[in-house]
């Protein structure tokens, strides 16, 4: 019943949001066999939507990418870059000529995209939302948008069965350990990640409980709460000569004191793969339950085991 009353929400929300924007283009969205947009040059704005609409088979439609969309590599390598998703600009996308635009929750800045809405090129806004049902009503939406539901449908499935092997490996996990996030460090102050995030989202996913789970969204905090939050495990995103080191980390005083700076155990993954929450979302959650439990049986998904590496692209 949950499960129904959730996709008659999401039902609700694309016939309200998704479908007056189609208006302005070829064919009905009443009629299944017919397109809601002309999808042959798209822009894609979120790594998470790139990554969906090359495992669709659909790449050929994208004329351009922006900075987040970092799989496949080749994406960013064979495609336009109109800049990071949240610092846009209309000329950049509409100087594209674009078809359609498919857009990230959170991608900005606002006048950007209050000019991208007004313009003549539909403009869908995709939801984020940091769960495995959110994963799948963004394929969902992506898959109908570019005119390929039969190749989401598929896609779906795969992410489901990846779940369902997720959730067969958490039953192995007896103590759950706490984890802190660290998005950044400034002056010394942890910017953490708290309730209603991405990170928040994959730690539950990975069998995890978030140490700070008292706030919502992104917030610094002082010595006193991290000391408070005994985090067993830090976890920061990988980027590369930027990233944070558990030299960096543990010399802080507060973070010192905690088991995971007594036990060295600080987590870096590609911020792509694990915060994304695209078709690979059940990997990366594997993966990082790995890390926190070594002990776990290290199976593969059933995505894995697939001779092709994107088994809905046709």
């Amino acid at each position: 019943m949950a499960r129904c009353a959730r996709f008659l929400k999401f039902t609700l929300w694309a016939i309200l949001v998704v479908l007056p924007t189609a208006g302005r283009c070829a064919g009905t969205a009443s009629d299944v066999a017919t397109p809601l947009y002309d999808s042959s040059r798209v822009v894609s704005i979120g790594g998470s939507i790139t990554e969906i609409l090359y495992a669709l088979g659909v790449q050929q439609k994208i004329v351009a990418v922006d900075t987040t969309s970092l799989y496949p590599p080749s994406a960013l390598k064979d495609k336009p870059n109109v800049g990071y998703m949240r610092q846009l600009s209309a000329e950049g996308v509409l100087g594209l000529s674009p078809t359609l635009i498919l857009a990230i929750e959170g991608s900005g800045p606002q006048q950007t995209i209050d000019v991208l809405k007004q313009a003549e090129v539909p403009f869908v806004r995709v939801p984020d939302t940091f769960t495995a049902d959110g994963v799948n009503d963004k394929i969902s939406l992506v898959s109908r948008a570019v005119g390929v539901p039969e190749r989401g449908a598929c896609l779906g499935d795969v992410v489901r069965h990846d779940i369902a092997a997720l959730s067969a490996m958490r039953q192995q996990i007896r103590q759950r350990a706490k984890v802190a996030f660290i998005l950044s460090l400034a002056n010394g102050r942890p910017m953490i990640a708290g309730r209603a995030t991405a990170a928040d989202g994959i730690l539950a996913m990975a069998g995890a409980d978030n140490a700070f789970d008292d706030f919502d969204g992104y917030k610094m905090v002082n010595d006193e709460a991290v000391v408070a939050a005994k985090p067993d495990a830090v976890l920061v995103m990988d980027r590369g000569e930027h990233a944070l080191s558990a030299d960096t980390v543990f010399s802080q005083p507060a973070l010192a004191m905690t088991p995971a700076a007594k036990n060295e155990t600080l987590i870096s993954m590609d911020g792509l793969y694990l915060l994304g929450f695209g078709p690979r979302i059940a990997r990366a959650a594997r993966d990082l339950a790995l890390r926190l439990y070594p002990s776990l049986a290290a199976n593969k998904m059933p995505s894995e085991k697939k001779s092709s590496d994107a088994p809905c692209d046709r």
